[in-house]
């Protein structure tokens, strides 16, 4: 396993590669490839555009690295010999290892049937390698807000469900309220009643 965020005292030639903003959450990515080279490139370029960097060198590393550890990309390639790039995400995805994360499979083939083949797969973007890094950049931020947005807008639908039903009850309490207090009427009404035939029943023995 290996983890690469970028250093704050790396000279300025290294670091030309648009620095994240200071005040900006850095994205936390995994790379899954077999390619040590890849990976590493990947690595240094993506720590110096603002990600934490996580790298995995198959697909059974990357679902074990994944246990209780989110992350908001994961980079998988199609193109694996021990476990198969969509091999790998449906694992992830069967294993509920990363449900908040997008995946982006990234392929050397300049067809069109591996971006169909991932995108049918349910992966939520396909790349074609070599990467041009700040188009790389650019969709995965894309990604990333898309998906935040997304998961805002499922918390917002929860709250109001949580608001409907909390009122629900309360409509539900509040009637059941006003039935006991309408059945108080009617008995204390029917006390008044009783109590009022007894007094003319005495008042008219006493006459």
């Amino acid at each position: 396993m290996q983890f690469w965020k970028r250093n704050a005292a790396r000279p300025r030639s290294e670091t030309m590669e648009k620095p994240a903003s200071s005040t900006a959450r850095r994205l936390r990515l995994m790379m899954v490839d077999e390619d040590a080279t890849s990976r590493a490139v990947i690595a240094r370029r993506l720590s110096h555009l603002g990600y934490d960097v996580v790298l995995a060198e198959n697909g059974f590393v990357a679902a074990a690295m994944l246990v209780g550890r989110p992350f908001d990309l994961i980079l998988i390639d199609m193109d694996m010999a021990l476990l198969p790039g969509v091999a790998t995400m449906r694992k992830i995805r069967a294993a509920g290892l990363a449900d908040q994360a997008s995946f982006v499979m990234i392929s050397g083939r300049q067809d069109s049937a591996s971006a169909v083949e991932a995108l049918e797969a349910g992966a939520d973007d396909h790349i074609v390698k070599p990467y041009v890094f700040d188009l790389l950049d650019a969709r995965l931020r894309h990604l990333c807000a898309r998906a935040e947005q997304l998961g805002a807008l499922t918390r917002h639908n929860a709250e109001l469900d949580a608001r409907i039903a909390r009122r629900a009850v309360e409509l539900g309490e509040t009637r059941e309220a006003l039935k006991e207090m309408q059945a108080d009427r009617a008995r204390l009404v029917s006390s008044l009643q009783a109590l009022h035939d007894e007094v003319e029943r005495l008042t008219a023995g006493r006459n």
